[in-house]
């Protein structure tokens, strides 16, 4: 895939580009394999937001995802691939030997046509195929990455996204995340090889207020642009810096660079290496 680029017929367009979809299928998506997605405006039950920034954009059903690929030793096929309005990757439906259908996470490579398959043993070293991180070579690239052995994954799933599998351990494995984190994961985790596809996605220009509304973002003030009773940045003649050391959130805690983990959070005995922040060593 590729990133278009739309001739300049205006002012937003002279800005704009999309990835190019001409590979995607331009079926409807499975009906029994989507739900509806209520929109909230960022609205608690108090109608209160709770959660800056939300509001209308299109409207959009949720793909539900296999994020287990827990139907083992049974040869799927790719039968399409799809955009998924909910995620920056694309996903495939694939179409197991038994009849079944589900989505995955399109991973980077894969066509329609492909057979993949996911196994507890080891399987053969081909994109899209699932298993066990035992039995994946080190070195490899992986994606699609469980926390907890049968949970489903939760990490490594953006487009373009990969980790790599450092090594093998007594009962933990070493992957090294795109953040350049190094953490221990139980090596009964199941994981999937490849890279997640759509990788150009990093390099679209929204190019209008427009767009970003139909993705559902309202529009964002700065608080330099703001009184000083709304934002710790407000107040100043004219084009005037904050006035303060570091810049800081509307409630007046610190903002950008900063380090929000807990110090004593459980999971911490699982980092190997932490991952390193640019800002901070700036």
């Amino acid at each position: 895939m590729a990133i278009k680029i739309y001739k300049p017929t205006g002012n937003a367009r002279r800005q704009m580009s999309v990835v190019d979809s001409s590979n995607l299928s331009k079926a409807r998506p499975v009906k029994r394999l989507i739900s509806i997605i209520k929109k909230t405006g960022g609205r608690n039950s108090q109608g209160k937001i709770t959660i800056r920034h939300h509001g209308g954009g299109a409207k959009q059903f949720y793909r539900m995802v296999d994020f287990k690929r827990d139907k083992f030793n049974i040869p799927a096929t790719v039968k399409a691939l799809e955009y998924d309005p909910n995620r920056t990757a694309h996903i495939a439906l694939l179409q197991y030997a038994d009849g079944e259908k589900r989505y995955i996470i399109a991973p980077a490579g894969i066509q329609v046509g492909d057979s993949l398959i996911s196994s507890k043993e080891s399987v053969k070293i081909q994109v899209g195929n699932c298993t066990r991180l035992e039995n994946i070579s080190v070195g490899s690239l992986i994606h699609n990455v469980e926390l907890s052995a049968g949970m489903g994954a939760k990490m490594v799933r953006t487009a373009g996204a990969w980790a790599k599998l450092m090594a093998i351990e007594g009962k933990y494995a070493q992957i090294k995340m795109p953040s350049s984190e190094v953490r221990l994961i139980d090596k009964n985790c199941m994981a999937t090889l490849g890279e997640v596809g759509n990788a150009e996605k990093m390099h679209v220009k929204i190019g209008k207020a427009g767009r970003n509304r139909h993705l559902g973002i309202r529009p964002t003030v700065r608080g330099k642009a703001m009184n000083p009773v709304d934002h710790p940045h407000g107040g100043g003649e004219g084009h005037n810096p904050i006035g303060l050391k570091h810049p800081k959130t509307p409630w007046g805690k610190p903002a950008l660079g900063v380090l929000t983990r807990k110090r004593k959070k459980q999971s911490s005995k699982f980092i190997v290496r932490k991952r390193q922040n640019k800002r901070l060593k700036k």
